[in-house]
C-alpha cells in the first residue's frame, strides 16, 4: 500500500498524512507543484519529529510519477464507490487530490477504481488527512496489512 498526494495545498494536512504513513510504514508520494515548501514550519510541526522516518518521494509532475506496478485507486468527495465496498489489494496506490479542487477529471481514466467516504449533514467535504486515514486503514484491513496484535 502507498499514499499519493497530487498537488497538496495545505501543509498541516500533508504533515499529518506523513505521520500516518510513518505509523503504518506506508510510503508517501508527493506530486508537484506543492502548495508549500517542504521546509514549511506548519508541515514540520504536524509531522512532529517523524520526518526522518517518512518513506517520501517527491515527483515533479504526474507523468514522472506514473508507477510501473500497482493499481491506482483514486479518491473523490463526490463520486466512486463507498470506500468499504471497494476491493483493495496490497499493492494499491491510494491517490488523493488537492484540498480545494480534487483530482482533475483527465486522470480518472488511469485509475483501477474510485472510492469515496460518505458524508451526512451539511458538510461539503472532510479534511484530507481524515479521509486518507479512513481509506488507508480500510485498505490495510482488507489486504491483511494490519497486525493481529500490537
Amino acid at each position: 500500500m502507498q499514499i499519493v498526494l497530487y498537488q497538496p495545498e495545505i501543509p498541516p494536512n500533508t504533515g499529518n498524512i506523513a505521520r500516518l504513513c510513518v505509523a503504518t510504514t506506508t510510503p508517501l508520494h508527493l506530486i508537484e507543484p506543492l502548495g508549500f515548501s517542504l521546509e514549511d514550519k506548519y508541515l514540520r510541526r504536524a509531522g512532529l519529529d517523524y520526518w526522518e522516518h517518512v518513506q517520501l518521494r517527491v515527483w515533479p509532475n504526474w507523468e514522472a510519477f506514473i508507477p510501473a506496478s500497482g493499481r491506482l485507486v483514486f479518491s473523490s468527495a463526490r463520486k466512486g464507490v463507498l470506500y468499504h465496498q471497494f476491493g483493495f489489494q496490497s499493492d494499491d496506490l491510494l491517490v488523493f487530490g488537492p484540498e480545494t479542487r480534487g483530482l482533475p477529471e483527465n486522470l480518472f481514466a488511469q485509475s483501477a477504481g474510485c472510492v469515496r467516504v460518505p458524508i451526512w449533514g451539511p458538510v461539503r467535504s472532510l479534511n484530507l488527512s481524515t479521509c486518507v486515514g479512513i481509506v488507508l486503514y480500510e485498505a490495510l484491513r482488507q489486504s491483511r496489512g494490519l497486525p493481529e496484535r500490537m
